[in-house]
């Protein structure tokens, strides 16, 4: 494994990150979880529950995911950007101030 790879860099030509088994078990299993709520929110509506209790549901998926967004915004600026600098490049960072009002709509 290179040293770039250690270091979780991002691939620059094929867009592809070498994540840690750790970092990459901690993403799944929150999909995962977001995943079962909104099977959950279907089968309320399948249920028929009440409007208000389905709208809790979807709100606290709605946070999981960006809860989940966060996370992986961190880890980004933390080895993408953070590496991209140490290296005299400022690629990474300008591609994450254009991306950042998309995140915040």
């Amino acid at each position: 494994m290179s040293e770039d790879n250690k270091k979780g860099c991002c691939c620059e030509l094929c867009r592809h990150k070498e994540r840690s088994d750790k970092e990459y078990k901690d993403l799944i299993a929150r999909l995962n979880r977001i995943e079962g709520q909104i099977r959950g929110i279907k089968g309320m509506l399948d249920d028929s529950a009440y409007c208000i209790d389905i709208l809790t549901q979807v709100s606290a998926a709605s946070a999981a995911l960006n809860s989940f967004s966060k996370v992986l915004l961190a880890e980004h600026i933390n080895s993408c950007v953070a590496n991209d600098i140490r290296e005299g490049r400022s690629d990474k960072l300008d591609e994450l101030i254009k991306f950042l009002p998309k995140m915040m709509r």
